[in-house]
């Protein structure tokens, strides 16, 4: 299901190929240079041409392309849904999986898609979303992303948090053999969080989508082979360490 961005539409002025930015007496400079890149940028021309809602739909599409994710799958859960470019791409290529998508923002509703507004925190998110499901899920995606402050730790730091919050949450509600995919920033799955992915998986790989812009730092991991929750017991490191007697 490859699709290539075109040329489209936008606000502003047409300059040189490129549409310049009308000034604002109330628009920041940091607000025209993102406007700016969002004129300018062909997969936002392209996502907008081809009806997905975010840019952020082609980075599924060609992580799809390259580690096959939909391929088999029936029951898909999409954390940090909104708007829903994610959900999108998933009742195209298979119209009959059943998705569930949970965000903290609200969501317009897509045919297909069953969306809960609520954290993924919450004692009975687990429940609601496999009963949902019809059973556990066989892919998690988390495109969830920290509030960035400017200071690269401190993000940095933040956005591992989510990361890990979602990848207890997919052991928790994913069937063995299942795939889990989330967002990381530039480097990668830190070492600790990468011991913890091969615990529960069988493969880890990190991936930067054509996608996504140059200038971003994010990434995406993808864990594929779920092992089953009986590995959650499991370290590496103390296989074959007999416990302690009485």
């Amino acid at each position: 299901m490859s699709q290539s961005p075109g040329s489209g539409g936008g606000s502003g002025r047409s300059q040189g190929g490129r549409t310049r930015v009308l000034t604002a007496k109330r628009r920041t400079v940091s607000s025209n240079t993102w406007l700016a890149r969002q004129l300018n940028d062909p997969y936002v021309k392209a996502a907008k041409a081809a009806g997905w809602r975010s840019r952020s739909a082609f980075k599924l599409i060609e992580l799809d392309e390259r580690f096959g994710l939909l391929k088999g799958v029936e029951r898909v859960i999409d954390l940090g849904s909104a708007p829903g470019g994610w959900c999108q791409v998933i009742t195209k290529a298979k119209p009959r999986t059943k998705v569930v998508a949970i965000d903290l923002l609200v969501m317009e509703p897509i045919a297909g898609v069953t969306f809960f507004q609520k954290d993924i925190l919450d004692e009975d998110t687990e429940d609601l979303l496999r009963d949902t499901l019809g059973g556990d899920a066989q892919l998690v995606l988390s495109d969830m992303a920290a509030n960035t402050v400017g200071h690269r730790m401190t993000d940095h730091i933040r956005t591992m948090g989510l990361v890990e919050t979602a990848l207890a949450f997919a052991v928790d509600m994913l069937e063995p053999g299942g795939a889990f995919v989330a967002k990381v920033l530039a480097g990668g799955a830190d070492t600790t969080l990468v011991t913890e992915l091969k615990r529960h998986f069988k493969s880890i790989k990190h991936a930067k989508p054509p996608a996504s812009r140059k200038d971003s730092s994010e990434w995406y991991v993808v864990a594929q082979g779920f092992k089953g929750r009986t590995a959650e017991a499991v370290d590496p490191e103390l296989q074959g360490v007999a416990p302690d007697g009485d």
